[in-house]
């Protein structure tokens, strides 16, 4: 069975499921251009407010297929730069998806799996669940913005450790570094993660775009850039009919229905 993106609504979520369980959803470049058309598809709908993303079966993804990494040691570099470019290029989507992305882990998230989860705003993960950076493992070095993601999230030190050793870590650990946002029963991941993006459904999707945008620039600019920036979705957004749903509910002590 090759492996595919499956792609399914619930409610104003849209669900994205890794589907390769005989290789534990073991990605691929179709499941990249996959994952970059239904997120250019989400963008244009209103009606989806967040999106998730999951592995089918007991496992979240278990990074590179190996043996399609071997075929293409046998076939000139450019073959496979193509492929991490592919990858490269729906992790970006993902960052700059203007909608809140979370991801839905269970049992193990290893290699590029850890990135993609990495590469998610929000991570709700089983209690069991098993993340590793495997790529020293095998010979090779950490792909799919891993690197970035945990060199801005820890310590230097603590990110070599889990990007030299290959070691794993398990979600409570990276809970309390921050990293994973909420750890839950085996096999109720996906459930969290749908209940915590209904909580945020019901946020103004502007507001949370801008969240999202300052909190990507902020590492890269000045204090004074950000505030800068800061001013200028706050003005925005207050002037938004959101804004003035949102302050008049909370003055009437109601329940606000963003639009």
């Amino acid at each position: 069975m090759p492996a595919e993106l499956k792609s399914a609504s619930q409610g104003r979520t849209l669900v994205l499921t890794l589907s390769n369980p005989e290789f534990r959803n073991a990605l691929g470049p179709e499941m990249y251009a996959a994952g970059v058309e239904a997120l250019n598809a989400a963008e244009r709908n209103t009606d989806v407010r967040s999106v998730i993303i999951t592995g089918e079966g007991a496992h979240f993804c278990a990074g590179g297929n190996l043996q399609r990494l071997l075929d293409n040691r046998r076939k000139p570099p450019e073959v496979q730069s193509a492929s991490v470019d592919a990858l490269h290029g729906w992790i970006e989507a993902i960052r700059t998806f203007p909608k809140p992305v979370i991801a839905a882990v269970e049992g193990a998230a290893a290699g590029a799996g850890f990135s993609l989860a990495l590469a998610c705003d929000l991570i709700v993960a089983a209690e069991n669940a098993i993340f590793v950076m495997a790529y020293t493992t095998v010979g090779l070095s950490p792909d799919g913005g891993a690197s970035w993601a945990l060199g801005r999230a820890l310590p230097r030190q603590l990110a070599s450790e889990l990007l030299m050793t290959g070691e794993p870590i398990g979600a409570a650990r990276l809970h309390e570094l921050g990293i994973v946002n909420r750890v839950v029963p085996a096999q109720t991941a996906l459930t969290e993660a749908l209940a915590l993006a209904e909580r945020l459904n019901e946020r103004a999707p502007n507001a949370l775009a801008s969240v999202k945008e300052l909190l990507g620039a902020a590492p890269l600019v000045p204090l004074e850039a950000q505030l800068r920036a800061e001013q200028q979705h706050f003005v925005r957004n207050l002037h938004h009919a959101n804004g003035g749903i949102g302050i008049e509910a909370f003055l009437a002590r109601q329940t606000p229905r963003y639009e």
